[in-house]
């Protein structure tokens, strides 16, 4: 075969989609092709030591073997030169390969040819080619240009395989990263629905009954109550799993900008619009997008929401044509809809176009079976997170959790949870197993802290109200006197108060402006 004929070979491989040790092999085959010899050898350079990636003609125990440089002088000066190296017949320096070909290993010295190219990227040597051949003189013929050649197009090959290596590990890596996120947020907002209690297997029931559909569902429920996880239940349980799942927090989008985050807008649409750039229904077209507080979407935008509700279209900022879209379209909200019908502040059209199927997440005190069951859950979610060993709980700590009346429900146990663990840890030797006390906890799980009742009765009791209020009134009442609580507790940070009720500050404030404990700004 003509020499260029082997270079075009190997050329063409460089850009093949080969592994690494398809590509070393294939390059030594056709090298063997051109060259008479009876073993050769591709090495990486591995700090002081060279490393057999591939070999032809040689022991396969060959493979395991380390090259250091100090140790054999040949490969020390293939690696120091700047291009091919002959070494003579005679020279007394031993090859690295005597005793090792493939068909005789008995002979003490059997390499009587010996040839070398040091593999050069980016001025940097990375490795070696090495061959051998039995009969001396088999590689005097061998023009010098032509192993130069041959020496460059391996390094070539090096560098592509090196290249496509870092290229897999890196996408692989990525992977993996990629796959333990959407596990770790799977775990954390949608993984389960812990809870055997009747709602919590009737909840279920009902999700199983309308995931299968395209029916809009409306999710209620008070704050920390999980009607994310309900809504990622839905989603994972539908047609349209293995589309995106779309979330938008209606409460956290400033005013000026909601239009933009559902629709979309185009370059010049307004000040600060320097590219087209698509919302929120845009990309979750053919999935699933849930507009989680529902109830503070200001009411210019809701009609704008409505069309695309009931047209399957909508319209980015700035453009002149409408754009169709297959969403389906999952919300969620803690206000009473009905309510703010009624006060007008928010449509009865886009009501009713989104409470097609009802779902009530219940808060955690009308579930109080399913508090010892979460614990576990979220003990053991926390324990991984940390890399801990199985913390225990105490008996009494536990009666403590779920005689609570929990405001912020299932939020605010994870909350206290999560505190707790990382209290217990700071203070138990890392060999010994974590307990969770009620000292961890905090100060109203406390010993002296007085155990509630469990039932129904007894908590609407625990309201500071009085005979005459209705129900509503009396949760108003209710919800002031925990809010003041914990802005007392924060002296007046709102933020502080907002975690301790396991609560955006957003929704925390939007609540206290309708129970009037904070003037609208």
């Amino acid at each position: 075969m003509d020499k260029f004929d082997i270079f075009f070979e190997i050329a063409v491989d460089l850009n093949a989609l080969l592994t690494a040790e398809d590509r070393y092999a294939r390059f030594l085959q056709a090298m063997r092709k051109v060259i008479p010899f009876d073993a050769a050898s591709l090495l990486r350079l591995e700090g002081d030591a060279l490393v057999p990636v591939a070999i032809h003609g040689l022991a396969q125990d060959v493979l395991g073997r380390r090259f250091v440089r100090t140790e054999h002088p040949r490969l020390d000066i293939i690696c120091s030169s700047q291009g091919p190296t002959r070494f003579a017949p005679k020279s007394p320096l031993p090859d690295p390969f005597d005793g090792y070909l493939a068909h005789d290993r008995t002979a003490a010295l059997n390499i009587h040819d010996c040839l070398g190219c040091p593999l050069i990227v980016g001025g940097e040597v990375v490795g070696v080619l090495v061959a051998d051949a039995h009969k001396p003189h088999t590689f005097d013929q061998l023009d010098e240009r032509f192993l130069q050649t041959l020496g460059a197009l391996a390094s070539a090959a090096f560098r592509t395989t090196v290249l496509m290596e870092k290229l897999e590990h890196t996408v692989e890596r990525q992977g993996l990263v990629a796959n333990e996120l959407m596990r770790q947020a799977d775990l954390e907002n949608g993984g389960r629905l812990v809870g055997e209690s009747s709602l919590m297997r009737a909840l279920r029931k009902e999700i199983d009954v309308v995931a299968r559909s395209e029916l809009t569902v409306l999710i209620t429920g008070e704050t920390g109550t999980g009607k994310e996880v309900v809504a990622r239940h839905i989603h994972s349980a539908s047609r349209r799993a293995t589309k995106p799942l779309i979330y938008v927090n209606c409460a956290a989008l400033p005013e000026a900008l909601v239009e933009s985050e559902l629709f979309g807008h185009t370059r010049g649409a307004f000040t600060g619009a320097v590219s087209d750039r698509a919302g929120k229904f845009e990309v979750a077209d053919g999935g699933t997008i849930f507009l989680d507080e529902i109830g503070e979407l200001p009411l210019n935008m809701q009609a704008k929401l409505l069309r695309a509700l009931q047209e399957g279209e909508i319209q980015r900022v700035g453009a002149d044509h409408p754009l169709k879209v297959n969403v389906r379209v999952l919300a969620a909200t803690n206000r009473n809809l009905e309510d703010e019908v009624a006060q007008r502040k928010f449509r009865s059209d886009l009501y009713h176009r989104l409470n097609v199927y009802p779902l009530h997440a219940p808060p955690l005190r009308d579930r109080r079976d399913d508090i010892p069951l979460l614990v576990g859950y979220f003990i053991d979610m926390e324990r991984r997170g940390f890399g801990i060993k199985s913390p225990r709980i105490e008996p009494e700590t536990l009666s403590k959790l779920c005689s609570y009346p929990w405001p912020g429900n299932v939020r605010e146990l994870k909350n206290v949870i999560s505190r707790g663990l990382l209290k217990a840890m700071a203070t138990t030797p890392r060999e010994n197993v974590p307990v969770l006390t009620a000292q961890e906890l905090g100060a109203e799980f406390s010993p002296e802290a007085p155990v509630q009742s469990v039932s129904r009765k007894d908590w609407a009791c625990t309201a500071p109200c009085a005979t005459n209020l209705d129900l509503k009134d009396a949760v108003r009442e209710f919800q002031r006197r925990i809010i003041g609580q914990a802005l007392q507790h924060q002296q007046g940070n709102w933020a502080a108060a907002a975690r301790t009720l396991g609560m955006h500050r957003s929704n925390l404030f939007h609540l206290a402006q309708r129970l009037g404990l904070r003037s609208p700004q």
